[in-house]
């Protein structure tokens, strides 16, 4: 890469803001960005995330405090669900570990799919109905990435977590989700305690291939 395209691409802020986005595990509450704006920035990064056909059926539910904690906590969601498919004499510690690097944040986000969006769809475009399910499954990924980069691009770490489907009847219960609403994954985020270490690429050459 010539220095000019170098300095090109770093200069570009969406790249940048991507760069920041890391899978960061130690968590605390001491986020500078205020409620209000952290719940603004995924609000505005779920509605700006591109789906197919337009169906912008990623849906998603925001838990802070003590409804994070419902989650996360010690005898919280995860933890009861995780115990009961524990094979016997297995330790829980490293699970419990893991379980409270989420609970130490100020949040947590469920990220959905609706699946009555998805059946609409397939009944209109009865041709495509196959690949609804699929483009679906693009939709919560991008919504789940636009979110993840958006909040690292105001410094507030996070991971993302599949739980699912374990604890799938026990946040419908708890959270009141709709039913239509499957549940895809958790992102559990807070203020960035420790930094994400080096991470390693595979050399973009041979990922992607440039005809012409």
């Amino acid at each position: 890469m010539t220095s000019d395209v170098s300095a090109f691409i770093k200069s570009n802020e969406f790249l940048d803001a991507i760069r920041k986005r890391r899978s960061i595990y130690t968590l605390d509450k001491d986020v500078k960005a205020s409620k209000e704006e952290i719940t603004a920035t995924i609000q505005e990064a779920i509605k700006l995330a591109p789906s197919a056909f337009n169906s912008q059926s990623a849906r998603a539910i925001i838990l802070f405090g003590k409804e994070s904690e419902k989650l996360w906590g010690e005898g919280g969601i995860v933890e009861k669900a995780i115990r009961k498919v524990l094979p016997e004499g297995q330790s829980f510690d490293s699970t419990a570990k893991k379980l409270a690097s989420f609970n130490a944040g100020v949040g947590t986000i469920l990220f959905f799919e609706d699946r009555s969006v998805v059946e609409g769809l397939q009944k209109q475009f009865p041709l495509y109905a196959d690949n609804f399910p699929v483009w679906s499954e693009h939709s919560t990924g991008i919504a789940q990435f636009a979110v993840w980069s958006a909040l690292a691009d105001i410094n507030v770490g996070a991971s993302l977590q599949h739980y699912n489907p374990l604890i799938d009847e026990d946040v419908r219960d708890t959270f009141d989700v709709p039913a239509s609403w499957k549940l895809r994954a958790q992102m559990p985020f807070g203020n960035i305690a420790e930094a994400a270490g080096p991470k390693e690429f595979q050399p973009i050459s041979e990922r992607v291939r440039v005809l012409g």
